[in-house]
């Protein structure tokens, strides 16, 4: 017998959809059932690498997790990742399928719809339940023309709809009773109920605006959450979460400055030393310097490193990090960071957009060519100074050179990887996820006299733990079940 299933869509994006169904993976597995969760599609340029080999969005890993289960290309099977001049690559089933602007993607949908409901049935067949995440907007009838994210999958996989509402931005009554105004009667009849989320204050104030929308919608008030301020410490989804203004750290005692560029890849990298307390990671934009005082500088990953190149050097970033380099502070490239160091960026086959081969910083004595073939796959090994880590590579490129003679780690297979400058000053490196290691963040924090002080996957255990004990105390789990199918 198929699993049941049940989806949460939302008024807009960025209300909380993610976090939802990572909780309530968490909630039901307690219960003892098996859940899997899954996301039609998915727009992000913030992707993990899953057991099978391929890649899926971030979220969906941290889905999995809470579900306590290997993540699968099968739980997002349609991701776009944004690119600059050719749109989005488009990953299907956890593998380049295309590139394509959004107009030309809009006809290709149809094409996919296929794949999303294989890759559904493959999960209904071993689990209990399901739990499906919309993207975006569930109103956007703009694009409900062969939609395979929100109402369209709901009606081609028959799955009933929870519909999500954020009252912290503002305005949730009318974007809630304005989607049930907007939606085809056909695809407002798969809509069960709806939350409300991340309220703040008495929620005494706001009984009587949930039983005003259940009257102006006709669906059940399923709950009013309120704001989960640890959401913070878990993996984001989107560049959204780069928003945020950090908290301020009184006992920092390491400052680490990073560039944000126009097409930030796989930014979750930072997160563990966001958590460590005497850490504060500064997110620099356009306009602005990078602190002068900064003991380390990080060039993050990058979905089209030739025109992050030229955003780095349009906002001077590159005169900063020049100044670090002659202070003698330390320097990161990571996967995309690590091409922008070396002395030039080739793309012969025009992978990211029109052939061109460019100069890089000239930092590390190495060379990258950009191919076609993507690289995805778990990454173990040994860091030059003999830390081990565990992490992935998701990279489209070759990075050769007299540099790498000085690797920065050696992988499990005794294969080098990376390169260092002569002092030991620039590194880069394709390994994501490394600070996620404990013995690899405690390694680089003792390079700057300091001392790492948590465990990064307890502490994200412990989030996902509370997020679920936050949801039951506000949701009724039950009636949840009961509108599933």
């Amino acid at each position: 017998m198929a699993a049941r299933a049940l989806m949460f869509a939302g008024t807009g994006s960025d209300v909380g959809k993610s976090l939802i169904v990572a909780g309530l993976a968490r909630a039901l597995t307690w219960c003892g059932l098996a859940v899997r969760p899954f996301k039609p599609q998915n727009m992000s340029n913030n992707a993990a690498v899953t057991a099978d080999g391929g890649e899926i969005g971030r979220a969906q890993a941290l889905q999995a997790r809470a579900a306590r289960v290997p993540p699968s290309v099968h739980m997002n099977p349609v991701l776009l990742k944004p690119q600059s001049e050719i749109g989005a690559q488009i990953v299907v089933q956890g593998r380049v399928f295309a590139s394509a602007k959004a107009a030309a993607y809009q006809q290709m949908k149809r094409d996919l719809l296929p794949y999303v409901l294989e890759s559904f049935g493959r999960l209904r067949a071993e689990a209990d339940i399901v739990l499906v995440e919309g993207a975006g907007s569930a109103a956007e009838i703009n694009l409900r023309a062969n939609d395979i994210a929100n109402m369209g999958f709901a009606r081609a996989a028959d799955v009933p709809v929870v519909l999500i509402g954020d009252i912290d931005r503002g305005g949730v009554i009318a974007s809630l009773v304005g989607t049930k105004a907007v939606l085809a009667p056909e695809d407002a009849a798969l809509i069960r109920g709806f939350i409300v989320n991340k309220f703040r204050g008495d929620p005494a104030l706001f009984a009587a605006g949930m039983a005003q929308i259940a009257q102006a919608t006709g669906w059940e008030a399923l709950g009013l959450v309120p704001h989960f301020p640890d959401a913070r410490l878990l993996p984001a989804e989107d560049a959204l979460a780069l928003e945020q203004r950090p908290r301020a750290k009184a006992n920092a005692r390491v400052r680490i400055a990073v560039p944000i560029l126009p097409h930030i890849a796989n930014f979750d990298d930072l997160d563990p030393l966001d958590a460590e307390p005497e850490v504060e990671v500064v997110r620099v934009r356009p306009g602005a310097a990078l602190p002068g005082n900064a003991d380390l500088v990080v060039l993050p990953g990058s979905k089209a490193t030739i025109a992050d190149l030229a955003a780095l050097r349009a906002a001077g970033f590159d005169i900063d990090i020049a100044a670090h380099r002659r202070r003698g502070s330390v320097i990161l490239g990571l996967c995309g960071g690590y091409q922008m160091l070396g002395s030039t960026i080739a793309d012969p086959d025009g992978v990211e957009g029109p052939r061109a081969t460019v100069e890089g910083l000239g930092l590390l004595d190495v060379a990258t060519t950009l191919v076609a073939e993507k690289r995805l796959e778990p990454a173990h090994g040994v860091s030059n100074d003999g830390a081990p880590f565990a992490g992935y590579e998701m990279h489209m490129g070759v990075t050769e050179g007299p540099d790498c003679a000085r690797p920065f780690a050696r992988l499990a297979d005794g294969v080098a990887e990376g390169a260092m400058s002569a002092d030991g000053r620039v590194i880069g490196t394709y390994v994501h996820g490394l600070f996620g290691d404990d013995r690899q963040r405690a390694a680089w924090l003792a390079r700057f006299k300091s001392m790492a002080t948590t465990s990064y996957d307890d502490g994200v255990e412990r989030t996902l733990d509370a997020l679920a004990a936050h949801l039951t105390k506000h949701l009724d789990v039950d009636r949840l079940l009961r509108q599933a199918r």
